[in-house]
């Protein structure tokens, strides 16, 4: 589908989850949220399971999503998933009952990792949880997904993706020295790329995959690796609209369940609207970059990452 007619919704950058979603019944629907455990994941997964929908919070801290569980009510339960373990992931992915999959969202994350560091197939952490883990997990799901005839899948990205195209030269950073905002903003990079190729891929089994900027969010875990005074510094500059976790999770569900999106995939969203795309980039500038829409670089990274799955 063209992305050259952006769409627009009645919400906006300080619209809530509970705002986007209000009169919207997800009874029947099943649905995953990654790191539905902690910030935006909890709110995500809140406003799926209030309007009806059987949540299943894949986590590593099964004790945390618990108390998430309990906390929210409703039809919500927990399974381990650990993004960076591709044996986790599979094992997710043969224990998902039978029957269909409706809404999948990849939502948990890591961001800036002081070190490098890599999985036990080679893949730098950042990239291996933020890209491959994900893209496992959806591969996996694929019958679920095509078996509920009108899948979504809502893939977390950020506004970091315009730090840096995705480097097929050398992806881990075994050449290059280890960057760790480069790292982030490849594997955002890649989030948006995945969305791309998934809906060029299986659109046709009715699963369609979009992406989005959750907007920048402090009350969450993933700003746990930045050093203190870089952090201070994006805070006392000004440059961010920083957002409520309830507002952070707005264009997550919006994706997940808005009829506007129905049939719609391979686009970029932030702040509950479709971005524009853009030429030249900053991370500040908004917008989605045109090389995170390239759809020759989205079937290479598919490639790639499908490679690796069949080892």
């Amino acid at each position: 589908m063209s992305i050259t007619s952006p769409i627009t919704t009645p919400f906006g950058a300080r619209s809530t989850a509970a705002d986007v979603i209000a009169g919207i019944d997800l009874a029947g629907r099943r649905a995953v949220v990654t790191g539905g455990g902690s910030g935006s994941g909890v709110e995500t997964a809140r406003a799926l399971a209030g309007a009806g929908a059987d949540v299943t919070l894949a986590v590593r801290d099964t004790a945390a999503g618990e108390r998430v569980a309990h906390q929210i009510g409703g039809a919500v339960d927990v399974a381990p998933l650990d993004l960076a373990d591709l044996g986790s992931v599979r094992a997710f992915a043969n224990q998902w009952s039978s029957g269909p999959l409706d809404l999948l969202v990849n939502n948990a994350g890591v961001m800036y990792l002081p070190h490098r560091h890599v999985t036990l197939e080679g893949w730098e952490l950042q990239l291996a949880t933020n890209h491959l883990g994900h893209f496992a997990l959806a591969y996996w799901l694929h019958d679920a997904l095509a078996a509920a005839g009108d899948a979504r899948i809502v893939s977390v990205s950020s506004g970091a993706h315009r730090v840096t195209p995705f480097d097929f030269d050398d992806p881990q950073f075994t050449r290059r020295p280890y960057d760790p905002q480069l790292a982030y903003g490849q594997s955002k990079t890649a989030n948006v790329l995945f969305a791309v190729e998934a809906t060029r891929r299986w659109q046709d089994d009715g699963i369609t995959a979009n992406a989005l900027h959750p907007g920048a969010i402090l009350d969450t875990n993933l700003s746990r690796h930045m050093d203190p005074g870089l952090l201070a510094e994006v805070v006392d500059s000004g440059r961010y609209m920083f957002k409520t976790v309830e507002q952070g999770a707005a264009t997550s569900v919006l994706l997940a369940t808005s009829p506007l999106l129905d049939g719609v995939g391979g686009r970029y969203f932030e702040d509950c609207n479709e971005a524009v795309v853009v030429d030249e980039v900053s991370v500040e500038s908004g917008g989605v970059a045109a090389y995170a829409v390239d759809p020759d670089a989205a079937e290479r990274l598919w490639d790639l990452s499908e490679l690796t799955l069949r080892g």
